[in-house]
């Protein structure tokens, strides 16, 4: 079977299997990752490693394969989905093996959990802004330890101290420069050496960094431009066969009625496939399995969730918010404190569920035979998925092989593998290979949603209107619970009240609780962040309330309450000032703030809006300011901030996921809106120099962005809206 190749970039899955790797006459530097630390990423020690002169490997797994060519490979760790991974991890492989970012390319790691564990999450997947921060070390480290090797190899075949030796664009140099050997020509060698204990190879200082913290090119753009890049979706496969499908429109329900005769009536059509849930025609091509569908003219049995309605949700929510949670935060004595307040505040603020409309549809292709299951797909957690298989086939795990591609667009809805699960049971009934695709109306009323969220607040202020109690309670659906029940503790999901538990000001007494609510007929999951993406609106949109109570400006107001936070603090005047903040505006436009520590990254935005008189919102310019710890490629945290931010503003614009009579009413992008161009504003970005360990960044703008633009457009019109999406028939 062909095995799908990106060219200049991408190397054949196949070359890296452990026969290959164990044939190969290259240099593999090979480390394990255990657990959830990354102090220590090498754990092949010296007698471990392959001392074969034909070989020339150390043990197969790992990031890096130097072959006789002086061709760098990086078994990269995370998937490429936009976010610009396979450059930023390949600047930081780069940097300590003393090569140029042209030399290196990019495969995707095969599923191998113990290897390639995303030590932020604990598994491997690609989620929570966490690509540089998981292996900002080990990457560099395994750069380390070739260049290190490499330089070896060559002190020893010239007779020479390795210290007087010196590595620069892939060739090793001697003390005068006179000799020189290509990483190609030392790889054979190089494998030969016992692996050095990782204290022994000092990684560079900052101050000698060359690459880190460059504006380097993003390695993949020609090949997105010229075509050549393949996404799951692309897989042609020999004989393979494509599937359109079918869902039960109501979670729970099944096919009542197909007319297979008419479907297999339209020329090009193979086969109807009926699993209950889902019904897929099988045909030639897509047009023909379209057709094939729209001829099967399915009736459904809807199930036992077909009264669910919006409405119903909101009031379960509602019911359920007014009972205590799990605790948290509880710091003080916060009735006491609100019994004495001077003044005092409450609110309460909703979100919706949102859908993730990533550009490249749900789809998968599987080739399931007796002894193996092949399956190409873009995804952001190949172990899940390859646990999720071998349970459905029956197979042993290392039977199930995850050929994964460039993603569309994840945006944490491939965390998920029901679309590859859905696929592998259409497979099951077809011989030979066989692509599912959804339609666009498929993949959004099939979502695994970012859950509906309701909020109750209140706080007490004292005679200057600072806070001196706060309460804030989370009512909502538990994503954690379901894809990672060992960390919930005592019915707490530490995501659901992220950047709710530890905002970043100094209030004396808080209590923070969660009550969990699972909606009826509703699947929920991660989105492009979860629990800040509601919290950090709500918390700083109520903040914002404060300071007004307090009569006081917002930033002066903030400012008060973060002498002990000074990263926070920074980055708040940081933003404030390159917006220009309390300079005049015109009649119904303003400016609002917000701040947040999420994702490991310190973040403030200011967002300037116009307000017309039919209410409608418009967006006119976003500043934003970031201390992110040390960082590796401005451009792409630029690029992530204006992604990030964009996708924030049309799920606070437009963004709403509905239910009636069970079934998702948005269907495709003129129900479920995208930001226009027209709408897009000019989005700045400002960095703060750092030392401190890389955070993340491409989730950090869409969580933060609502609450700016709330804010401003409290300032322009004196409503505050509390709900998302903005509500703008409120502002005529």
């Amino acid at each position: 079977m062909d095995e799908l190749v990106l060219k200049e970039q991408i190397v054949d899955e196949a070359a890296m299997s452990r026969r290959a790797f164990l044939r190969g006459t290259g240099l593999l530097l090979g480390f394990a990752l255990t657990g959830a630390s990354t102090e220590s990423v090498f754990a092949a020690p010296a007698s471990r490693v392959v001392e074969n002169e034909v070989t020339g490997t150390f043990a197969p797994n790992g990031f890096i394969r130097i072959n006789p060519t002086g061709a760098v490979i990086l078994v990269i760790p995370m998937i490429e989905m936009g976010q610009g991974v396979y450059t930023s991890l390949s600047m930081l492989l780069a940097e300590e093996l003393e090569v140029n970012l042209d030399q290196i390319q990019v495969q995707h790691a095969p599923a191998n959990h113990a290897l390639y564990v995303n030590s932020i999450i604990g598994i491997q997947n690609t989620g929570g802004s966490a690509s540089v921060r998981a292996f900002w070390t080990p990457l560099r480290q395994a750069g380390a330890v070739g260049r290190h090797l490499l330089i070896a190899a060559a002190a020893k075949r010239w007779n020479v101290d390795p210290a007087t030796c010196r590595a620069k664009d892939g060739v090793v140099f001697d003390a005068s420069g006179s000799k020189h050997l290509t990483y190609g020509a030392l790889a054979k060698a190089a494998a030969k050496l016992p692996m050095p204990p990782t204290a022994n190879v000092k990684l560079k200082d900052r101050k000698d960094f060359n690459l880190i913290g460059t504006r380097a090119k993003r390695v993949d753009s020609a090949i997105k431009v010229d075509g050549r890049a393949l996404y799951g979706i692309d897989t042609r496969l020999p004989d393979m066969k494509v599937a359109a499908v079918a869902i039960s429109p109501v979670l729970g329900g099944k096919a009542k009625t197909v007319d297979e005769k008419a479907a297999l009536a339209v020329k090009g059509v193979r086969q109807v496939v009926n699993i209950d849930e889902a019904v897929a025609v099988v045909a030639d091509h897509m047009g023909a399995a379209n057709k094939g569908l729209q001829a099967a003219a399915i009736t459904w049995d809807h199930g036992p969730n077909v009264k669910v309605s919006n409405a119903d949700i909101v009031k379960q929510l509602e019911e359920e918010s007014k009972k205590p949670g799990a605790v948290a935060r509880n710091v003080g004595d916060v009735g006491k404190a609100l019994a004495e307040a001077t003044q005092r505040v409450e609110a309460i603020y909703q979100v919706p569920f949102l859908a993730h409309a990533a550009m490249e549809p749900m789809n998968c292709t599987v080739h399931l035979q007796k002894d193996r299951c092949d399956i190409w797909v873009g995804t952001q957690a190949p172990t899940i998925t390859q646990s999720q298989v071998a349970e459905l086939t029956g197979l042993p795990k290392d039977a199930i092989k995850i050929h994964n591609h460039l993603i569309g667009g994840g945006f944490g809805r491939r965390l998920e593998a029901d679309g590859t699960v859905l696929a592998v049971k259409i497979a099951k009934h077809v011989d030979g290979p066989v692509k599912v695709i959804w339609s666009r109306e498929e993949d959004i009323q099939h979502d695994m949603y970012r859950p509906y969220y309701l909020d109750r607040l209140s706080a007490g202020l004292d005679a200057a209107g600072k806070p001196v109690a706060w309460t804030h309670r989370i009512a909502g659906s538990s994503v954690m619970a379901r894809y990672y029940p060992p960390y919930v503790k005592d019915g707490l999901d530490p995501d659901a009240v992220e950047a709710a538990a530890e905002p970043p000001y100094a209030l004396p007494n808080i209590h923070v609780d969660f009550v969990r609510v699972e909606p009826p007929g509703v699947r929920t999951s991660w989105w492009r962040g979860v629990g800040p993406t509601h919290n950090v609106f709500v918390v700083e949109s109520f903040l914002d309330e404060l300071a007004h109570a307090a009569k006081q400006d917002p930033v002066a107001y903030r400012k008060g309450l973060l002498g002990h936070n000074p990263r926070v603090l920074a980055v708040l005047s940081l933003a404030a000032e390159k917006a220009g903040w309390g300079s005049p505006l015109p009649a119904r436009h303003g400016r609002g703030i917000s701040v947040q520590f999420a994702y490991g990254s310190y973040t403030s935005q200011v967002a300037e809006v116009e307000v017309a008189s039919d209410g409608s919102v418009k967006v006119k310019r976003i500043v934003c300011a970031i201390d992110c710890g040390m960082y590796v490629n401005p451009d792409t945290i630029e690029a992530q901030v204006q992604g990030g931010t964009l996708f924030g503003l049309t799920a606070a614009l437009h963004g709403s996921i509905t239910f009636k009579d069970g079934r998702v009413e948005q269907s495709n992008f003129d129900s479920y809106l995208p930001m226009r161009i027209d709408e897009v504003p000019a989005v700045e970005t400002h960095l703060i120099e750092s030392i401190e360990a890389p955070g993340g960044i491409g989730e950090a703008s869409t969580s933060i962005v609502s609450a700016a633009v709330a804010n401003a457009i409290f300032a322009a019109t004196g409503r505050r809206l509390r709900s998302l999406p903005f509500d703008t028939d409120s502002l005529k």
